[in-house]
């Protein structure tokens, strides 16, 4: 089992569709003879395939105009309705005072003045409710179909399985390339024979060009993995998957390490003990001081059962280059030479490509369990993709073009694209008018499907609202929030936007559940 299949709070059904022919040509195929049918179904067949992409791209077409023609939302310039009592009710007792809770309640049609509006017009760090700009604005520019390239390159002869030669890997900020995926990519370099390499293993990450770092800069915790920084060869988070067994007659749980790290050397079981399960990772006493001998000085409590701890290398500069060696070698690879970062010289043609999922299926990641460092990629790969080469700065342009063309008002302080961050700002009203957009843009269902769900799946599997909303969280140490669409009565969808900026903030989350329940019920 390996970190990408783990549904935590690290890190999608595939699209189905069904080609349907016209309702004249399906009866004509029913009442036909025979003959005359398979006549019948290869004309609509061809007629569908020639008319198809013109009708898939008139229809794109026309939403998208009509999403950069909208009518400016009637939103207005101070509050406008207020709080229901039992979100009062729920600030009063977290001592959250209402001037801390900004809150826009509007159709998502944008034709209608908003149902409330209290505080919307006051900047907030939005945490989490950031990645909706990213992910919406990457649906936007790239499209749900978008797919990130791996190519891998071979340089020099081979003969007998050996490759007198380097292998080069060119990443493009894949947010996905996880263990598996890696697995199939070096599967596929000994698929051309090549089980010796004679030279060297080259990462290429000159893709994007991010600064150096410090993962404990941020909130002090550089092992969580949501702390991972971005990288154009994003390998597995940079973070391991721990499994811990207990083996009951040997009195031990055994341990095991995806992925394989060279050079690294785990133990390989830690005692058991008859505590109870509260906190298993405080009483192993990992040691993470010395990255090629990390250490547990404890024990693990039996009655845990079976546990996976991800974590983030605690070198994260050296994860990637010990990663791909260990995979090598754990394959049966040989390298005579090393792992080192460089550029794919020029001229080199690829061996072969390894693709990402789409774009659709990666905001499912990464709005579902809220990915820092998926969104970090997402939004760096808009610069990459328009100006070569990707940096928060030119990201940061791009986000602010883009917001002023589709969205309109005031341009929101970007930063990084995940809400991981103490300099983003947004107002609840921005981010109403940028729901409002997604709802009337073309790629409003893979939006839609991406968000969390009350109390059904992702951060929202915990929600106590009854009604049923598609809903991005946002949390950080004082701020809590959610933003999306909320079902009403006859089929009507409201946006909400609500966001408790206080130290007492998560003690108030009773209040964003009342929100939800109170849009839901409104005519």
């Amino acid at each position: 089992m390996t970190l990408m299949r783990r549904p935590l709070s690290l890190f999608v059904r595939p699209l189905t569709w069904r080609l349907v022919l016209p309702q004249a040509l399906m009866q004509q195929t029913r009442t036909a003879t025979p003959h005359r049918r398979s006549v019948w179904a290869t004309v609509a067949m061809l007629s569908l395939a020639a008319v198809a992409p013109h009708l898939s791209h008139a229809r794109s077409e026309t939403r998208t105009q009509a999403a950069r023609t909208q009518a400016v939302p009637h939103h207005t310039p101070g509050d406008l309705g207020q709080l229901p009592p039992e979100v009062d009710a729920a600030l009063q007792r977290a001592k959250v005072p209402r001037d801390a809770f900004h809150v826009m309640v509007v159709e998502a049609s944008g034709h209608a003045a908003p149902r409330l509006s209290h505080q919307a017009q006051v900047p907030v760090n939005p945490a989490s409710l950031m990645k909706l700009a990213t992910t919406t604005a990457a649906l936007d520019l790239l499209g749900p179909a978008f797919v990130w390239r791996t190519p891998v390159f071979v340089d020099g002869p081979m003969r007998d399985g050996v490759l007198q030669g380097n292998v080069y890997v060119r990443g493009s900020g894949d947010p996905r390339l996880g263990v598996e995926r890696v697995w199939l990519l070096m599967r596929r370099l000994q698929g051309l024979g090549i089980q010796k390499i004679q030279g060297d293993i080259v990462l290429d990450r000159s893709a994007f060009e991010v600064p150096p770092r410090d993962a404990a800069s941020f909130d002090g915790e550089p092992l969580r993995p949501y702390n991972a920084a971005p990288d154009a060869l994003l390998l597995n988070f940079k973070s391991l998957l721990i499994q811990f067994v207990p083996d009951r007659a040997a009195n031990v749980a055994r341990v095991h390490v995806e992925p394989p790290m060279a050079g690294v050397q785990f133990p390989t079981t830690v005692p058991l003990y008859a505590g109870d399960c509260n906190d298993y990772r405080t009483s192993l006493r990992a040691d993470w001081t010395d990255a090629t001998r990390p250490r547990f000085a404890g024990s693990f409590p039996a009655v845990c059962g079976e546990k996976m701890w991800p974590i983030a290398y605690s070198a994260p500069q050296q994860f990637a280059g010990r990663a791909v060696l260990g995979m090598w070698q754990q394959l049966g690879g040989q390298l005579s030479g090393q792992v080192r970062e460089g550029a794919v010289p020029n001229g080199l043609q690829p061996a072969f490509t390894v693709d990402s999922p789409t774009l659709a299926e990666v905001i499912r990641d990464i709005n579902k369990f809220s990915n820092n460092v998926m969104a970090q990629q997402v939004f760096l790969t808009l610069s990459q993709q328009q100006r070569g080469i990707g940096s928060f700065e030119a990201s940061r342009d791009v986000m602010q073009r883009w917001w002023r063309d589709r969205v309109g008002g005031d341009v929101p302080v970007f930063d990084n694209g995940s809400g991981l961050s103490r300099e983003e700002r947004i107002s609840a009203q921005g981010l109403a008018r940028l729901l409002q957009t997604a709802w009337a843009s073309a790629s409003m269902p893979e939006l839609m499907s991406s968000l969390p769900i009350t109390g059904l799946d992702g951060t929202l599997k915990r929600s106590k609202a009854q009604f049923s909303a598609h809903l991005k969280t946002g949390s950080l140490r004082d701020v809590a929030g959610i933003a999306g669409f909320v079902d009403g009565p006859n089929g009507k969808r409201w946006v909400l936007v609500a966001v408790l900026h206080h130290v007492n903030a998560n003690a108030a989350r009773p209040a964003l559940d009342a929100m939800v329940d109170w849009v839901a019920q409104q005519p």
